[in-house]
């Protein structure tokens, strides 16, 4: 979503002295089911939540990229550097450098321009709600219109992810970005992240998510996350395998031999995979109840068998399973905090998720916020 703006942003104009020419956007996203599945060329299933990042820039010519975000720079504190200058410091704009950066490295560099950015994002920041990706779909977006640059959106897709990845130092999968740039209201995305294959899948009208911010902030670039992902490579690698994409349940005897923790890392993957598209059929036929029980296993799995939840994330998953509204609920995201995600029946999911939040935050002492219904 990029329009040019008929009139300057008041908060841009403060900062920069000078209008925005150029807006966009994209939103974060929920997956419904299928975690840690697509950096092994797996199946995932992601939604597009109501919260959403949005960039203003205009161009500059001297060759600076000046940055400010809403949330995370005081007193109209802007941060720059040089294009070219592109290197990894470990704070925020980290993202805007990779965004300037990868556009260089795929050839785009001679259209590149220095300029004047604002961020707002409603996405929280470490929910497993792809704030960063949300961050560089949209600003590539917004690049692409004012740079007149000639990229598709699953070209986007690419460009955020390859920026996460190799200038950020984030080992993520291409689901998030995709996700970020491609789903929609009323709909979830079926991707196969070896094919790139897609398909909508509608979301019934008998049923509703419920997504809540567990208030345990997570860091793809943290080592939790690089350990669960060397774990696959070095597995794949003792089953002669390319990917764990390769394997199927009929595997899992010899899967269930690799020396502790691979066998259940393994498994994890593989029945995540089949429990996508189990999903997928039950979204299909409207089957609340065998939908409910899939998000039960998964989180069981990612709890048990890839051991990426915390006790926090385990507690809102409990209470909201105890909930006469909630028929499953699974950790979503990465893992190591973030948010969960609760089917609920229609009509009944934001009393359910005000009734979880409210027990959780007296049970845990932490700060949930609901973030679906919007």
């Amino acid at each position: 979503m990029s329009e040019h703006l008929p009139r300057p942003a008041s908060v841009f104009a403060k900062v920069f002295g000078e209008p925005a020419t150029t807006r966009a956007s994209a939103p974060g996203r929920v997956n419904l089911i299928g975690e840690h599945t697509d950096y092994n060329d797996g199946l995932v299933l992601p939604t597009a939540i109501p919260q959403r990042t949005s960039v203003e820039l205009c161009l500059a010519q001297d060759g600076l990229v000046s940055a400010y975000s809403d949330e995370l720079c005081r007193d109209d504190q802007v941060q720059s550097y040089r294009l070219g200058e592109e290197v990894r410091q470990g704070d925020w704009l980290d993202y805007v450098r990779g965004v300037t950066w990868v556009l260089r490295q795929e050839g785009l560099g001679e259209r590149l321009r220095g300029f004047k950015l604002r961020v707002s994002s409603q996405v929280p920041v470490g929910s497993g709600l792809s704030s960063s990706a949300a961050l560089l779909v949209s600003l590539l977006r917004g690049l692409r219109i004012a740079l007149a640059l000639p990229l598709s959106e699953v070209e986007l897709a690419r460009l955020a992810r390859r920026a996460e990845v190799e200038l950020v130092g984030a080992p993520v999968g291409i689901m998030d970005q995709l996700a970020c740039a491609l789903c929609g209201p009323g709909a979830a995305l079926l991707l196969d992240t070896r094919s790139l294959a897609m398909q909508t899948v509608p979301l019934p009208p008998s049923l509703e998510l419920v997504v809540i911010h567990s208030g345990v902030v997570h860091s793809h670039a943290a080592g939790d996350y690089r350990t669960r992902r060397r774990e696959c490579e070095q597995a794949a690698v003792q089953l002669a395998v390319k990917s764990l994409r390769d394997l199927g349940p009929a595997d899992l005897s010899q899967i269930m031999s690799l020396p502790e923790p691979l066998g259940r890392r393994v498994r994890h993957v593989v029945m995540e995979n089949a429990r996508v598209q189990a999903a997928v059929a039950a979204l299909q036929a409207a089957d609340g109840e065998l939908l409910g029980s899939l998000f039960r296993a998964s989180h069981a799995s990612m709890r048990d068998d890839y051991e990426v939840s915390v006790p926090a994330v385990d507690l809102l998953v409990r209470i909201g399973e105890q909930d006469p509204a909630i028929l499953g609920a699974r950790l979503t995201g990465g893992g190591f905090g973030g948010s969960v995600v609760m089917l609920a029946r229609s009509g009944q999911a934001r009393a359910a998720a005000l009734r979880i939040a409210g027990q959780y935050q007296a049970q845990s002492g932490h700060q949930p916020t609901i973030l679906v219904p919007g």
